[in-house]
């Protein structure tokens, strides 16, 4: 996800000479599935052609070893430069224009153009939701409309009252119908403050309801992996998933999936830091600074302990606040195995897997966690870590009633007894009574 921006200049820059070709090498069961493919090239706005290599095969060819790799291969057929990893952007620009004056005197390159085609179907309300959150003092859901580049606030009957962004995929500060968001996340609320997780800006950023305005809270717009902390509004994040506030509101947990760590802003002093990790990207517990995620995308707090769906770990994550110890629910910590042990697997920890879980939340003694490439909602168990299958059989579907389906949810919370899910690829907001088990689609009312 993290190359997209680099590639879409590059297609841009040379869009004569250069064509992008996307091979696919899924790790996880779900993403090898070509419709599941799809969806994400929908997600991530991609027009050039992609192929499923579902077997590794080319993969194994090119002799890949590591997510991501860019080759570059010339007019004759030959690969003459690999490049792993994030932030090759110059060195790629450098090479391409250095090959576009070599193979142009040999007259090799075609200049015909690979025409790509982007997905605009219209989705409805919601395109790709990715979190939803209810503020149970005002029986209010503010979802995160994440591909319209954009929050909405609704009464849990549907209605919206306020549609914050204007859909353009900017870094710009101002009235609602002014300010822009670059697919929009995760969402935290107290009293008339929202803030967001404001993802592809690499940024947090402030709402006030009653005043009708956002501001940057955190972060330059640029992605960087920074070591350590700073001011908040001039220290640069990266892909921020998530984020919780604390009840006394003096602490903003960031789930830094972009860096493999959990942030904090302090509220008082407007200081963003590192609170837990080391950056390697892994499940390693222990005392918070030797700790390791991967992809942390979703917070819970109950008391002291946060809870942290670790999503490239397959993992559930507990962060005890006062011994400043991470500890696994469930998962497979400390192990050569942790990023490539997934599965759909109720039971023990030891035993029970889950496929890149993307959130969770805490109630009533029990975490609920969005099994999101299981396209299931799971019940996970801190006290005896255990998980069991809550809602969903496995497969994708949009399924209403007391046999519910949905796929890849990607964001989960409670108010009075029902269950409201963002279904990140159904465009929906499903609502389950927590008794009955049965589900609905919320139709949300835009304003006119």
């Amino acid at each position: 996800m993290h190359i997209f921006p680099d590639l879409k200049k590059l297609e841009r820059k040379y869009s004569k000479e250069l064509t992008v070709v996307g091979i696919h090498s899924a790790k996880f069961a779900n993403e090898g599935q070509t419709a599941n493919i799809r969806k994400a090239a929908q997600r991530y706005e991609l027009e050039h052609p992609i192929a499923n290599d579902d077997k590794m095969a080319i993969w194994e060819r090119y002799g890949v070893n590591s997510w991501p790799t860019l080759i570059l291969v010339d007019p004759e057929g030959k690969a003459f430069l690999f490049a792993t990893g994030e932030g090759n952007f110059e060195q790629l620009d450098k090479y391409i224009s250095h090959a576009i004056k070599i193979f142009d005197e040999k007259k090799l390159i075609d200049r015909t153009k690979v025409i790509g085609k982007l997905d605009t179907q219209d989705t409805g309300a919601l395109r790709f939701p990715a979190k939803i959150v209810a503020q149970p003092e005002t029986k209010r859901l503010f979802i995160a409309d994440t591909n319209h580049n954009r929050i909405l606030v609704a009464g849990i009957d549907g209605t919206v009252t306020d549609v914050i962004g204007n859909g353009k995929e900017e870094l710009k500060d101002g009235s609602f119908a002014e300010a822009s968001f670059h697919m929009p996340h995760g969402i935290t609320a107290s009293g008339e403050i929202l803030y967001v997780a404001d993802c592809e800006n690499h940024a947090i950023r402030k709402i006030d309801l009653k005043a009708k305005t956002v501001e940057t809270a955190a972060g330059t717009g640029k992605q960087v992996w920074s070591k350590t902390g700073g001011p908040a509004k001039t220290t640069p994040l990266n892909s921020p998933w998530d984020v919780l506030l604390t009840p006394d509101g003096k602490t903003l947990y960031i789930a830094m999936a972009g860096d493999h760590r959990i942030w904090s802003m302090d509220m008082k002093t407007n200081v963003v830091d590192v609170f837990a990790g080391n950056g390697r990207e892994n499940i390693v517990d222990g005392p918070f600074k030797n700790s390791s995620y991967a992809q942390p995308s979703g917070l819970s707090l109950n008391g002291d302990t946060l809870y942290i769906a670790d999503s490239e770990g397959s993992a559930i994550r507990a962060l005890n606040l006062k011994t400043q110890t991470a500890s696994t629910v469930i998962g497979y910590p400390n192990s050569d195995k942790a990023l490539f042990t997934f599965g759909d697997v109720d039971g023990k920890i030891g035993t029970a897997k889950l496929q890149h879980a993307l959130a969770a939340v805490f109630s009533e003694g029990k975490l609920y966690v969005a099994d999101t490439y299981n396209h299931k909602i799971k019940i996970v168990d801190p006290a005896t870590q255990t998980s069991t299958t809550f809602l969903g059989d496995g497969k994708a579907g949009k399924d209403d009633g007391k046999t519910p389906r949905f796929y890849e949810p990607g964001g989960l919370t409670i108010l009075n007894g029902k269950m409201y899910i963002a279904d990140t690829n159904n465009h929906a907001i499903r609502v389950v009574d927590m008794k009955t088990k049965e589900a609905t689609t919320l139709m949300l009312k835009l304003p006119k």
